[in-house]
């Protein structure tokens, strides 16, 4: 935030750690710098400070410049680094094919299987919590605050959108599977019927596990999704565990099975190794737990499990051990609270079901998914905006981190979210803080992006997170663009 004064001011020496002079001329800048804010023995709000710069001058402030929505800004929303990442990696993928089918590179004819099971690793890969919860970390620890701002925006982006890696290798290594049954088809004599049975298994498989999760599937009917994606991709594997060891041993020269230690050498058995460690472990920290179940509106369902979080985590639970998982976020005031909790809004069968029948154990992953509000510690201050049951995503950011300021905007909230929920906001987070919108009491749904721009001027924020419906997410995240705010939207493809 900038304030053009046309007098000099004098600063006491505290007030030098929030406000730079810059003389221009017969002009004075005055620039709020938020990232001294922390290292301050008290915190003083920058209300504060801009009231007084206000008093002493005639002050004309910067507003965020603002123009309408054009098509020039839906597309940069819509070619986010998802999709970035998705047409890298398919286009790879598929100069690679050419290359191989024109004949002038070699190398996949005598390792197709190599190019179909690394495509197929690094999509498991990326979906994995574990590794994802260290790539998290590892971006936390080491750039956090000190690096520049466009390249920790990166890094959050690139953390948010991993999922396009998964779909543009997981589609690639299923054009690679083709390519090697075509192969095994055009030297069909040589090769044994098992193989062939298998490939073509393996490839069906594959191909339903990819279909089940285009967007359209995923978002329409995400029980569908869930159960065809999950099973279809568990069978897959097996299926390609026995295409390999088949492959391998069968001699296309003498037609004979050979058994011995030659596999060792194959780069298939390796990958296939590395796919299934990658997809069993997030299962091995599957539990059954504890759960209460407040029920404060027949709209939401607020569970209550015992161990603190940290923020910006998700939560994936289920009524049985390997059915259809359903991902939260997480709230939680930290990992020494003791407690985290769910808001669950009831919208399908499964939060129907938390409301008319509540469950006393749920199944759940022990190891959570880390999402993008995990990326907040790299700002020095942020405005975390949400609408409705997306506060579950986005609470536990500005209560475990006094430099993000919260835009929640629902109907009834303390009515509909019960008072815990309403307990935790009130204790953890001032008034100067927040922005509380109820629809109810103020007679209608505000004006959002007007809200966002002046608590993105007022706090001095670098970045805003946004977590609602897709329409809201569509909206605030094009407004945001076309005002030159970084922003970050909710994600639908978990």
């Amino acid at each position: 935030m900038a304030l053009i004064l046309d007098a000099s001011v004098q600063l006491s020496d505290a007030e030098k750690g929030f406000i730079t002079v810059e003389l221009k001329k017969d002009d004075v800048n005055i620039s709020v710098h938020t990232a001294s804010l922390q290292d301050l023995p008290y915190r003083k709000p920058v209300d504060e400070i801009t009231e007084k710069a206000l008093s002493l001058g005639t002050v004309k402030q910067r507003p965020v410049r603002s123009r309408p929505v054009g098509r020039w800004v839906k597309f940069l929303v819509w070619f986010n680094t998802y999709r970035k990442f998705f047409i890298v990696a398919m286009t790879l993928n598929l100069v690679g094919i050419f290359l191989t089918i024109a004949g002038v590179w070699d190398y996949p004819r005598r390792y197709t299987g190599a190019l179909v099971l690394g495509n197929l690793q690094a999509a498991i890969l990326v979906r994995n919590e574990l590794f994802g919860r260290f790539l998290f970390l590892s971006v936390n620890t080491l750039f956090a605050k000190w690096t520049p701002l466009w390249f920790r925006l990166g890094c959050t982006s690139a953390l948010q959108h991993l999922g396009g890696i998964h779909s543009g290798c997981a589609i690639s290594g299923c054009l690679w599977l083709m390519y090697r049954l075509a192969l095994i088809f055009i030297d069909l004599y040589n090769n044994h019927n098992a193989v062939v049975v298998f490939g073509v298994l393996t490839n069906v498989t594959i191909a339903i596990s990819i279909g089940s999760a285009i967007p359209y599937v995923r978002n329409t009917y995400h029980n569908v999704f869930e159960r065809w994606h999950r099973f279809s991709g568990w069978t897959a594997l097996v299926f390609t565990w026995i295409f390999v060891l088949l492959s391998d041993f069968y001699d296309l020269e003498s037609h004979r099975w050979i058994a011995g230690t030659e596999i060792f050498r194959q780069q298939d058995l390796y990958f296939i190794i590395g796919m299934s460690f990658f997809t069993i472990t997030p299962w091995v920290t599957t539990r059954k737990v504890k759960v209460h179940v407040e029920i404060p509106s027949p709209k939401v369902a607020v569970l209550h499990f015992e161990r603190g979080m940290q923020q910006g985590m998700l939560a994936r639970i289920s009524r049985s051990a390997v059915w259809e998982y359903h991902l939260f976020g997480v709230i939680s005031e930290g990992k020494k609270s003791g407690k985290h909790y769910l808001v669950c809004g009831v919208q399908g069968d499964f939060t129907k079901q938390l409301v008319e029948n509540p469950p006393t154990h749920i199944w759940t992953r022990e190891v959570k998914v880390a999402g993008v509000s995990n990326t907040s510690t790299l700002y020095k201050r942020g405005i975390r905006v949400c609408t409705g049951t997306g506060l579950g995503a986005s609470l536990s950011t500005c209560l475990q981190n006094p430099d993000w300021y919260l835009i929640w905007i629902g109907s009834s909230q303390e009515k509909t979210f019960g008072p815990t929920i309403a307990k935790m906001i009130h204790d953890n987070i001032e008034p100067e803080r927040m922005t509380l919108w109820d629809s109810k009491e103020r007679g209608g749904r505000p004006d959002v992006m007007k809200l966002i721009k002046e608590a993105y001027v007022k706090w001095g924020a670098e970045v805003v997170f946004i977590t609602s419906n897709f329409q809201g997410n569509q909206e605030m995240m094009e407004g945001c663009k076309a005002a030159g705010i970084p922003a970050f939207g909710t994600l639908w493809d978990y």
